[in-house]
């Protein structure tokens, strides 16, 4: 087992080049927001964007677009029904996330069989929320297992491996993982990463970031940064790592960390640990 540290936050966040183009950091498509959940994918959108990512697309109910344009006008929006453009919209990603927000319903489920078949080689899928439930439920198969990260929170994982929570010891955790082939970030109170060759432990959490949309942020965190470095496993443990470590420090003086309130914050931090070339440094946050 691994235990993520702050050395893993400035081994991946690089200074950008000087000759730096909204291409240079990545496509991302965030796909979900049913006319209930409209608020999560916007929080994983804004995250998404404030963690870096170059150019990111949101397909959501057509009652969410407003929303989404008042909170977020760097992002850009695409009414999930409309089929043909979502085709050529997802041509374009580099990421693509599917799942908060986006329920269980008929049409749902057709936009994550869709997004499934769609995938191609060179396109990282990370899968959250409803989106496992509906992975779980039907069965579905993925294209390239080893480009997709679910991000499962216990109960979504209880349905994905079939491991009940008393049973989600790192040993079945494991056996779920190998079974998938994917990438799993296994949300609790002390987040876990399941790869095919190494187990992580994120050490830092605190109870005050318990409160919805929280993992919708860290969805819409790791789609960021899998758009734009390069290092894909390395860019999942830090997005994981500086999610937390964020909700920390801002839990010393906060009852309460609202997920916005971190997205808020993510690109003083990430400029933070551009400049910690070495261990004092990183030592002094």
């Amino acid at each position: 087992m691994n235990v993520l540290t702050q050395e893993d936050l400035s081994a991946v966040i690089q200074p950008r080049p000087k000759n730096a183009h909204k291409g240079t950091f990545g496509r991302s498509v965030l796909i979900g927001g049913n006319d209930t959940y409209g608020g999560a994918i916007i929080m994983s959108a804004e995250a998404c964007v404030k963690s870096g990512c170059g150019l990111t697309s949101v397909v959501t109910a057509g009652k969410n677009h407003a929303a989404l344009h008042a909170r977020l006008p760097e992002a850009m929006v695409l009414d999930w029904m409309l089929t043909h453009e979502l085709n050529d919209l997802l041509n374009t990603a580099d990421v693509i996330l599917i799942g908060p927000g986006l329920g269980l319903d008929p049409h749902s489920q057709e936009i994550l069989k869709h997004v499934l078949h769609a995938q191609h080689a060179s396109q990282w899928l990370v899968i959250d929320g409803s989106a496992i439930t509906l992975f779980a439920q039907n069965h579905y198969s993925l294209n390239y297992p080893k480009q997709v990260v679910f991000t499962p929170h216990q109960m979504e994982w209880e349905r994905l491996s079939g491991f009940s929570l008393a049973e989600q010891t790192v040993e079945h955790n494991r056996m779920g993982q190998k079974r998938l082939d994917a990438t799993i970030v296994l949300k609790s109170h002390r987040t876990e990463i399941y790869t095919n060759d190494t187990h992580y432990k994120n050490p830092l959490g605190t109870p005050a970031m318990a409160t919805g949309g929280m993992g919708d942020t860290l969805a819409g965190m790791i789609t960021g940064f899998l758009a734009q470095f390069s290092e894909k496993e390395a860019a999942i443990c830090a997005a994981v790592y500086l999610h937390s470590l964020i909700g920390e420090e801002l839990g010393k003086e906060n009852y309460v960390v609202l997920p916005t309130e971190l997205s808020k914050h993510l690109p003083t931090y990430m400029k933070r640990f551009e400049h910690s070339k070495n261990k004092d440094e990183r030592n002094d946050y």
